[in-house]
């Protein structure tokens, strides 16, 4: 049970952490996302992938509802994000010492523990609770 408790939180903290990025661009717009996809001569419309990553990803990771794939969407934003905009930082350190891109690491390690790991019990799947 404590397994299954620890995975939910991972989804909480993960999933709805994330969320807050997709919902401030869902009210906002995808100016800057289209911005980053500009600077590297690539088309608009890939921004509107941002929402599979940033809404959709988190909210089957947050309910448990094919996590996997939640998880394969907000890792695959995440990867997306660092090699458009913070493959540079990649190797540097913060002037306070921490990782230039140690939210995105977070985000992409939390991902990746749910991909491999699954929802756990306390989870939607297959349309019941279990």
């Amino acid at each position: 049970m404590a397994e299954d408790f620890g995975k939910l939180l991972l989804r909480l903290g993960v999933g709805g952490l994330m969320l807050f990025h997709g919902v401030h661009k869902l009210l906002t717009g995808l100016d800057p996302v289209k911005s980053l996809l500009a600077a590297h001569k690539l088309p608009d419309a890939f921004a509107y992938a941002v929402y599979f990553g940033e809404i959709v990803g988190p909210l089957l990771i947050i309910i448990g509802l094919f996590a996997r794939v939640g998880a394969f969407l907000v890792a695959l934003e995440v990867a997306a994000l660092i090699a458009l905009g913070g493959l540079a930082q990649a190797v540097l350190l913060t002037p306070d010492g921490g990782y230039a891109l140690e939210v995105e690491a977070l985000y992409l390690a939390g991902a990746l523990a749910i991909l491999l790991l699954g929802p756990g019990k306390i989870a939607i799947a297959k349309g019941k609770f279990q």
